[in-house]
């Protein structure tokens, strides 16, 4: 399975890098305002006929901007992959952090894996992956689709999805990385419960590029950087 080797785009230093796997496709969460003007008034002149579903994606893709912005998230992909229905499954998955300065990271994460486990209806199981010590949470709950039109009255409708959810931390780090996936396909929470693990043996406090360089260059041979860097994705 091919995959892009990406990292956060929120500041001008990362400080964490992970793999996305095939049919994920990262979204610009700070789209230039020029590039946002275009894409309405392309939707505003196109026919009638396709114009309502178009205004429909260009809502859901700026209340998805709008939402993840507002949580602080510093990466997203949006996946589409087909079914066994001959149509399309959709899922997200958000890359963010939780600073802990001037406090053990490894005790934050316990922390959040208690109260994780402490909610009902969430399944929580610790994680070693090759950047550190992590754990997994599952749940099915309810959501809002970003971006959907009130019903009548004014409520928002609200659909069952499935969201997984790994924070990790490692060595010489402050932060701890938090990997979330979530998707309306519950028949397929298993599928997704494993491209979630993936993503999350993909994440690095390791720059992959400086271990490609030391390799090329003859300097340094594969040892524990670029064994941190190895994307499970192939």
């Amino acid at each position: 399975m091919t995959d892009l080797r990406t990292e956060p785009k929120s500041g001008p230093i990362p400080h964490y890098w992970y793999g996305l796997p095939h049919g994920y496709l990262p979204l610009d969460l700070d789209p230039p305002v020029e590039q946002l003007t275009a894409l309405v008034n392309h939707v505003l002149g196109l026919p009638e006929d396709v114009r309502g579903p178009a205004e429909r994606v260009l809502r859901f893709y700026a209340g998805v901007v709008t939402a993840l912005n507002s949580h602080n998230v510093q990466g997203c992909a949006i996946g589409l992959h087909p079914d066994d229905e001959g149509g399309f499954s959709s899922s997200v998955l958000t890359f963010s952090t939780v600073a802990a300065p001037g406090v053990n990271p490894s005790l934050v994460l316990a922390h959040m894996a208690v109260a994780a486990d402490e909610a009902p209806d969430k399944e929580v199981q610790p994680l070693e992956l090759p950047c550190g010590t992590g754990f997994l949470a599952v749940e099915t709950r309810s959501a809002v689709a970003p971006g959907s039109a009130p019903e009548a009255d004014g409520s928002l409708e609200e659909d069952p999805v499935w969201q997984g959810t790994i924070a990790v931390t490692g060595p010489g780090t402050s932060d701890i990385v938090v990997v979330q996936l979530v998707t309306p396909a519950l028949e397929l929470a298993d599928v997704y419960r494993d491209v979630l693990l993936g993503v999350g043996h993909s994440v690095s406090f390791i720059d992959p590029s400086s271990a490609e360089e030391a390799d090329g260059d003859g300097e340094a041979g594969p040892g524990a950087a670029a064994d941190t860097a190895k994307n499970p994705f192939g």
